[in-house]
Formats: structure tokens, C-alpha cells, sequence
């Protein structure tokens, strides 16, 4: 090996050490999480603490496969709600995003700026406004309220991402489609859709994730376990006023994480291409 090649090596090799080192403050709690699981609830409380669970025990993944909790229903609520938020928000993004880019009406720069500005507003301050709504409109504590109020949040980023999106697409392929035949809403879903396809995942990808991460509105507006979702689920089973089962809480934990972390490293280049592309063309 010629030395100016093992320089590079040495530099790379270093490079990886120091990258490593930096990211151990962000490592460690998720290997006190994984640890954690497969620890006793009395191991979970040893002091000083056991940075390796002896001895380590299945229990606390089989008490969520067999339902010593709710835990399955949660998941299936998150899973209705989150699905439903992410094709909801992408449809509304999409019309939205392609009207405020394509069409001229009045107000429309005031229009995208009212949108921008919700983004600025707290959760809990739109929460206030929406929990007297829903009590009106008999929405507490179903999925249809849930859906609503991820939608909300949603909504706003994601019609600002979709026009990024549009604006990039040249306004000739739209007039070719019309002079063609089709109309404005077949040009649209022929042509231009699949164009902004990547726009499209990572707009239903944000609102899947904000909905699934979401802790404040689900333990707002859905009190009832039948609709709960995962964020309050877990926090109301396994921590109580006389009992704290940390060990299954981290067992849920990670079960519930696996499957994000997943989507998201298999979608990842699409949600980071769909993030960047709609910035710079917006």
C-alpha cells in the first residue's frame, strides 16, 4: 500500500472513530432502552443501576403478546388513525398545493401565509379550540376525531412542501395534456401526480409519523381505551399512581419503534429527496 493511499485509510478510519464517539451520547439511550426490556421490573430499579440485564427475561414482550394489556388495541388505533391522517393529508395537500401554485384568485398570497402562520401556533393552543369543537360536533373520543386533529397539524407544512413541488413541474406539460383532451383534474391526476410522486410519500410519510408520535391530542380528545392510541396507551398502562412498570414500558417501547425505524430507513432517500426537492423549488 502506497503511503499517500494508507493516509487516506488512517483519515477515513479516524474520521469513523471520531463519528462514533459523537454519536454514543445518542447510542446509549437507546441501548438503556433495549437493555432495559428484557430486564425484571426490580432489576429495572437495582441501584446502582445494571447496565446488562441479569438475569434476562421474555416477559415483558410475552405480557404484550398475550394482552396483559391493551396494547394490541392501541396499536390498532394508532395504525387506523395514522393511515387514515397520512391519505387524508396527502389528498387535501395535493388540490391545495396545486391550486395556490397554479391558479390566480384573490387573497391567495395572504391565503399562503395564514397557512404558514398555523404552523407557528402551539398544539396546545389549537388544541383549546378544537376540544370545544368536537364536544359540539360529538367527535370525542372516536377515530374520526383523532383523524381530524392530526390532519390539522399536518395539513399546513404539507401544502407548502406540495406547492414547492408543483411550482417545479413546467406549466407546458399540463397545456400539452389539456390540448389533448383531458381536463384540468385529468391532467392532474395523469400527468402531473405522478410527477410529484415523490412529494406525495413524503408528505404521507410526515403525517403518518406526527401522527404516530402525537401524545397530546389522543390524551386530549380520545379518553375512552377503546379508541386510545399508542403514546397515551403506554403511558397510562404502565405507569400508575402506586405501580411503575418500567420494564414493560420499554418493551412497548421498542416494539413500537422497530417498525418506524424500519419504514424509515427503507423510505428514507424518498422522504429526504421529497423534503429538499419541494425547499428548493418552493
Amino acid at each position: 500500500m502506497t503511503r499517500p493511499r494508507r493516509r487516506r485509510v488512517l483519515g477515513r478510519i479516524l474520521l469513523y472513530c471520531v463519528v462514533l464517539l459523537a454519536m454514543l451520547p445518542l447510542l446509549f439511550p437507546v441501548y438503556w432502552l433495549v437493555s432495559s426490556s428484557f430486564k425484571t421490573n426490580l432489576s429495572a430499579y437495582a441501584t446502582p443501576p445494571e447496565w446488562w440485564p441479569s438475569p434476562s427475561t421474555l416477559e415483558n414482550y410475552a405480557n404484550l403478546a398475550t394482552g396483559y394489556t391493551d396494547f394490541g388495541m392501541y396499536v390498532r388505533n394508532t395504525l387506523i388513525t395514522c393511515v387514515a391522517t397520512a391519505l387524508l393529508a396527502m389528498a387535501i395537500a395535493s388540490l391545495a398545493g396545486y391550486a395556490v401554485s397554479r391558479l390566480r384568485f384573490p387573497g391567495k398570497r395572504p391565503l399562503l401565509l395564514g397557512i404558514l402562520a398555523t404552523q407557528m401556533f402551539p398544539h396546545v393552543l389549537i388544541l383549546i379550540s378544537l376540544y370545544g369543537m368536537f364536544r359540539q360536533l360529538h367527535l370525542m373520543n372516536t377515530h374520526l376525531g383523532l383523524i381530524f386533529s392530526f390532519t390539522t397539524f399536518a395539513v399546513p407544512f404539507s401544502v407548502w412542501m406540495m406547492k414547492g413541488f408543483f411550482d417545479g413541474i413546467p406549466h407546458e406539460i399540463e397545456e400539452a395534456a389539456l390540448i389533448d383532451g383531458c381536463t384540468r383534474m385529468g391532467a392532474l391526476r395523469r400527468v402531473v401526480l405522478p410527477l410529484v410522486s415523490p412529494g406525495l410519500l413524503a408528505v404521507s410519510l410526515f403525517s403518518f409519523l406526527d401522527g404516530w408520535n402525537n401524545l397530546l391530542y389522543p390524551l386530549t380528545l380520545a379518553t375512552s381505551v377503546e379508541v386510545r392510541t399508542i403514546p397515551p396507551g403506554l403511558l397510562l398502562s404502565f405507569l400508575g399512581q402506586f405501580k411503575h412498570d418500567w420494564a414493560g414500558m420499554m418493551a412497548a417501547s421498542v416494539v413500537v419503534t422497530v417498525p418506524v425505524i424500519i419504514i424509515f430507513v427503507l423510505l428514507q432517500r424518498f422522504l429526504v429527496r421529497g423534503l429538499t426537492a419541494g425547499a428548493i423549488k418552493g
